[in-house]
């Protein structure tokens, strides 16, 4: 009780997530007497970063910087525009599966918001869309980051649960799929209601050499995910292999990329990288204080109370994370729960791991979309100066196409696991 109400204080007050689980740690210590687990203290921290496959974060990392900077954005969204700008609310399609694209490669919600909002809701405006609903839909598309492999959650999520990383990376790519299906529905279906203006039109000469002048930039999500899918390398090596050619491409082809850019890219690479790798760090030193404080006994008692199968167990899961993803950011979120829920999962209900992961990732990721923080609104809002709370509104019908997929990977399991298993 303690040793959660200080955690408690420590959020409440400001404490960033990662140093208040540490100061968790120190305060449960104290409180059980035990003062010999100061000396695991550093060990568990130590253990949780001691994995080869958290080197992909880093490097997925890089290549979201490399990619911004060398222009490889504005060539992808060129060649969607090339084929579905001339539908009615053509941008927000091409809003949509560009982010779908650029997920591929950037696997980060905020990052990609940040990215695209300069570039997609200006050009929405001037097209006579709303701001609000240009930025908001923005938002939305962002969810695709962490969903759609390279995904920095689900490596986070393979380090917490032990699961290989290729497979979760793997097992994200079905759903970020049909998540993409369902928001171009809502977008048609608003299309049609608000009568969204068309976009031009293209002859099939200038998508072909659309197609041939952007071809290459596609380069890099099939060197990321084709060599993953293939088994040509693990995701770690994709990575490195993707960073690689994102530089060449950047370089020679868009050639924005300019040399002395790129201490600069490894310099905010590092920094994000080692905030993201302190979480990890941290999340080991709670996983270790919830097993001795036998918290997930006791939760398993609670929940098994309520859900009598796997099903209502996953559905219950559904709202406990959707409460917690709209206070706490995905990652941090993820360091909280894994460790408490996943055992009940997997030994109580017997529900894959892989199925699990990827229902608290997306679950997690819609956070980032929900009051009172959702802070991809508040991200998309520092670039365009709309306002979150009116974004939120204004694309409701994305939030509850959001939820149903999750009710159906809940329902589902081989929507999770069709590629892996």
């Amino acid at each position: 009780m303690l040793t959660g109400a200080a955690f408690l204080a420590f959020l409440l007050i400001g404490v960033p997530i990662g140093i208040a689980i540490c100061l968790t740690g120190v305060v449960f210590i104290q409180a059980s007497g035990n003062p010999v687990l100061y000396q695991s203290f550093p060990m568990q921290m130590f253990g949780s970063v001691d994995n080869y496959g958290l080197i992909a974060i880093p490097l997925f990392i890089l290549i979201g910087e490399i990619m911004n900077g060398g222009g490889i954005t504005r060539q992808i969204i060129s060649m969607t525009m090339a084929f579905v700008g001339s539908l009615r609310g053509g941008l927000a399609y091409v809003n949509m599966l560009a982010n779908m694209f650029v997920s591929s490669i950037l696997g980060s919600a905020t990052a990609q918001v940040a990215i695209m909002a300069q570039i997609m809701v200006p050009e929405m405006e001037a097209k006579g869309y709303d701001k609000t609903f240009a930025a908001g839909l923005t938002a939305y598309a962002g969810m695709l980051g962490p969903i759609i492999p390279p995904s920095i959650m689900f490596v986070m999520y393979s380090v917490l649960a032990q699961v290989p990383v290729s497979t979760m990376l793997v097992a994200g790519l079905i759903p970020g799929i049909v998540l993409t299906v369902m928001f171009c529905i809502v977008i048609a279906v608003m299309g049609y209601v608000y009568n969204y203006p068309r976009g031009e039109s293209f002859t099939l000469r200038e998508r072909v050499a659309t197609v041939v002048a952007c071809a290459p930039t596609l380069l890099i999500p099939i060197v990321i995910v084709g060599s993953i899918l293939t088994g040509l390398a693990n995701p770690t090596e994709s990575a490195a292999v993707g960073a690689l050619a994102s530089v060449l491409v950047g370089r020679f082809w868009t050639r924005e990329l300019q040399l002395s850019q790129l201490p600069h890219m490894l310099v905010r690479a590092g920094v994000y990288s080692g905030i993201v790798l302190f979480l990890v760090a941290a999340a080991g030193v709670l996983s270790w204080v919830l097993v001795f404080a036998k918290v997930p006994q006791e939760v398993a008692l609670w929940i098994q109370s309520i859900a009598t199968g796997p099903i209502s167990f996953m559905l219950l899961v559904n709202v406990i994370l959707l409460v917690i993803g709209t206070v706490i950011d995905g990652a941090p979120g993820l360091i909280m729960t894994v460790p408490i829920l996943l055992p009940i999962a997997t030994e109580v209900y017997h529900i894959d791991p892989v199925q699990f992961g990827v229902v608290a990732v997306v679950n997690l990721v819609l956070g980032f979309l929900s009051p009172p923080v959702g802070l991809c609104f508040f991200v998309a809002a520092a670039v365009t100066g709309a306002k979150p709370g009116k974004m939120f509104l204004v694309t409701l019908p994305f939030f509850f196409a959001a939820c149903l997929l999750l009710v159906l990977l809940s329902i589902f399991p081989g929507l999770s696991t069709a590629l892996v298993r």
